[in-house]
């Protein structure tokens, strides 16, 4: 398999597929979103036309699709953590609307799974101090808070103060 292209994953009520170019319009509705993107790492997309050219970069990251209408909700990633240290490094974000219906957790554990599949046996996530319904997510995909810590977003206009969660699986 390419490493840069994903396999399409169907949970319960999810299919999680590669991001398209296509996706743009759907893919601003959160990415555009104050709501959603004030904890996010990435600062809150200004266009669709902006998403678009980011998408273009071809992105290794999933969508995740309702199966019940193909409305595209969400979009998160997994990854081997860039320090070399062994553990998979995970993250997702979500419409507004879609908060607090479970699919962050269903997303989550799927990819988590993927992943496993691929030999990782190490997990990490964090979630600023300010987002808790994010690390009760990463608590029922079986992580446990084991530091604090912080992360910026990366155009440097924020700081926050995070907690880590980590988990190894058999």
């Amino acid at each position: 398999m390419d490493n840069n292209i994903l396999p399409t994953i169907e949970t319960e009520r999810l299919l999680l597929r590669q991001v398209t170019p296509h996706d743009a319009e759907s893919y601003f509705a959160w990415a555009g979103d104050e709501r959603v993107t004030k904890y996010m790492s990435y600062p809150t997309y200004s266009s669709v036309q902006q998403v678009r050219e980011w998408l273009m970069t071809s992105p290794r990251v999933w969508v995740f699709v309702r199966k019940s209408d193909g409305l595209l909700i969400g979009s998160g990633d997994i990854s081997p953590d860039k320090s070399g240290n062994g553990f998979w490094v995970f993250g997702y974000n979500f419409r507004f609307d879609q908060w607090g219906k479970g699919y962050a957790t269903e997303a989550a554990k799927a990819m988590i799974k993927y992943a496993y599949g691929q030999g990782a046996r190490k997990f990490t996530a964090q979630h600023a101090v300010d987002n808790p319904a994010s690390g009760r997510v990463m608590e029922k995909c079986g992580l446990k808070f084991v530091r604090r810590g912080s992360y910026r977003k990366i155009d440097g206009s924020c700081e926050f103060q995070s907690k880590v969660y980590e988990a190894y699986f058999e």
